[in-house]
């Protein structure tokens, strides 16, 4: 999605993944394009076809929060994707320089306490610090690595997933989530502009433009020194820090997965005592 129409390209996406049959309508004859017609989009929203062609074509870029949230029920969208949706029709251009991310001391100070595989991200999935629990489970997860690039073009990570398809789908609609209208800003150009390149699975979810919330929820990983791990992500946001997030990985208490997570754990302390 370009910063030039995020608007209309957004509609545009949303608008073919509908089925004619969900929205209400009756289909008859061969259908030669997927999705709604924009005219049909505009008859379901109470619209003029003529505007909401314009909207597409970012001919209107500030429609009324009315309008926006008729689209948004001809489109089936949730609460969080309804809200980014409302959020593009205001949309401001990032700052070119972002300032240096700095973890707050007092979360350094607890990943190195807290006992489980933790990292704090920023909004482009950049790992800003990690504990050894973390990079044991995952090199990737580790200072200085993307999670973002390293699922999609890391074949050792796409092996850690099981599900890797669904793990890339519901990773890349939080990607969108968390850098809400901020497609101006040029690592994000770059990220994206390289995986699109380089991974067909990524263009394909990325031009479906879904958008999920930046939350936790089960994680199912196969490592390959401890075999498979069924844990749960948490994603704890950091006061103050311009959408840094802090995840932790955990496994139910007295499972396989704990018992496994802790073995996991003193593998990493032997590698310290080995290289120390």
């Amino acid at each position: 999605m370009t910063g030039s129409n995020a608007l209309g390209e957004y509609l545009r996406a949303r608008r073919e993944l509908v089925d004619p049959a969900d929205a209400g309508l009756r289909v008859t004859g061969v259908r030669r394009t997927p999705g709604l017609r924009r005219e049909e989009v505009a008859t379901l929203a109470g619209i003029s076809a003529d505007y909401y062609l314009r909207l597409e074509q970012g001919r209107d870029r500030n429609p009324s929060p009315q309008v926006l949230e008729a689209l948004a029920r001809v489109y089936g969208l949730d609460a969080a994707a309804t809200e980014y949706l409302l959020s593009l029709s205001t949309a401001r251009a990032a700052p070119r320089r972002p300032r240096r991310e700095v973890v707050p001391t007092g979360v350094r100070q607890l990943l190195d306490t807290i006992g489980l595989p933790a990292f704090v991200e920023n909004r482009l999935f950049e790992v800003l610090a990690a504990n050894r629990l973390a990079t044991a489970l995952s090199p990737t997860m580790a200072p200085g690595m993307n999670r973002l690039r390293a699922v999609f073009l890391d074949p050792a990570e796409r092996e850690l997933y099981p599900e890797w398809e669904q793990a890339t789908a519901g990773m890349v609609a939080a990607f969108r989530s968390s850098i809400g209208t901020g497609v101006d800003d040029p690592r994000i150009t770059q990220l994206v502009g390289e995986l699109s390149l380089a991974s067909q699975r990524f263009r394909t979810l990325w031009a479906r433009h879904d958008v999920k919330p930046l939350s936790g929820g089960p994680a199912r990983m196969l490592h390959p020194e401890v075999g498979m791990l069924e844990l749960r992500r948490e994603k704890l946001a950091i006061g103050d820090s311009d959408g840094q997030l802090l995840v932790i990985y955990h496994a139910e208490p007295g499972s396989e997965s704990a018992q496994s997570l802790a073995l996991l754990g003193s593998f990493a302390e032997i590698g310290i005592s080995e290289n120390g």
